[in-house]
């Protein structure tokens, strides 16, 4: 088979020089991707090729921040790893988008995703933008520090740098079903705070020294990460205390109103694409197998009560 340009060349000298000129090549790429019938497939080559398209990959951070049951879907490490790796490989992006909606949770799983996205940025040089929802308070707050820049919705609720350790105490429930409770430990605090058994105040005193040192990690990382941003007295700023964006603003908190599209548009242009990397994923195929994820009696119970308490955590907000 001749080649291409040999062909040509019998025909047309100059025509053989011609498709070496940029734009001759991108209407010869142009003519042949829109040949291809999976529209999805043609849309995405030709944003490749497009020197005027600007591609950000889009990441949601949604949920409670705890491990997934079958009654609630937590916003955790395992879960976000592979979208945000995904996120970060995508060719050519701009920019990482988080999308975040989160009231807060554990304080592991927060570092943990913190970690990660900045890893993740440093590895691929790419900024990173948060873009708050609802709300992203104590680790939701936690996560959107990972990004260079934070955007919020004029309302979304931000803050809440604190520690919370909640529960329930069931020792005259039990008193009064006449339940005996029968502990045998091997360790004198193997049994702390023991819901149920009466409080014991040594034992809350353990509780609060532990609630300090995660405090002081918490608010070392928003002092490093909003650096000279952060405005105000950081005794209010880390009280605990939340904020409409607004206000957040005034404290260093969030960087400016603006939603996804609006922000991206203005950072890189009209002809921006803003591509979903994963999401939420049915309850069946969390972890390999249904069986697996059919509960037993006493991780029911647990994920009962989580459900619960993840209900109280969005209710703080108004949500």
């Amino acid at each position: 088979m001749e080649q291409p340009c040999r062909s040509v060349l019998l025909k047309n000298p100059r025509a053989c020089e011609n498709l070496k000129k940029p734009y001759v090549k991108l209407m010869v790429k142009k003519t042949l991707i829109n040949a291809i019938p999976h529209k999805g497939l043609r849309e995405r080559l030709l944003d490749r090729i497009d020197p005027d398209v600007s591609v950000v990959p889009v990441v949601r951070l949604t949920g409670v921040i705890a491990s997934s049951g079958p009654l609630r879907d937590g916003l955790n490490l395992s879960g976000v790893a592979a979208d945000l790796e995904a996120a970060f490989k995508i060719r050519d992006a701009k920019a990482v988008a988080l999308v975040i909606n989160s009231p807060g949770g554990s304080p592991v799983q927060s570092s943990l995703i913190f970690k990660r996205i900045r890893a993740l940025a440093e590895e691929h040089e790419l900024p990173v933008l948060a873009f708050v929802e609802d709300v992203a308070a104590s680790g939701g707050y936690m996560i959107a520090c990972a990004a260079d820049e934070i955007f919020a919705d004029e309302h979304s609720v931000v803050g809440s740098i604190g520690v919370v350790s909640a529960g329930f105490g069931f020792s005259k429930l039990i008193e009064k079903l006449g339940v005996e409770r029968r502990v045998h430990t091997a360790g004198e605090s193997k049994a702390m705070l023991d819901p149920f058994k009466p409080e014991d105040p040594e034992e809350v005193e353990r509780l609060e020294v532990l609630q300090e040192e995660v405090h002081k990690g918490f608010k070392d990382l928003v002092r490093k990460a909003r650096g000279d941003k952060l405005e105000g007295d950081e005794k209010q700023l880390f009280s605990g205390e939340f904020w409409v964006a607004t206000q957040g603003i005034k404290y260093g908190l969030v960087d400016g109103i603006g939603d996804l599209r609006a922000v991206t548009r203005e950072k890189y242009g009209e002809k921006v694409r803003l591509r979903l990397v994963g999401g939420p994923r049915p309850w069946w195929r969390r972890r390999p197998g249904i069986v697996g994820e059919l509960p037993d009696a006493g991780n029911f119970a647990t994920d009962l009560l989580g459900a619960v308490e993840a209900r109280s955590l969005w209710s703080r907000f108004g949500l």
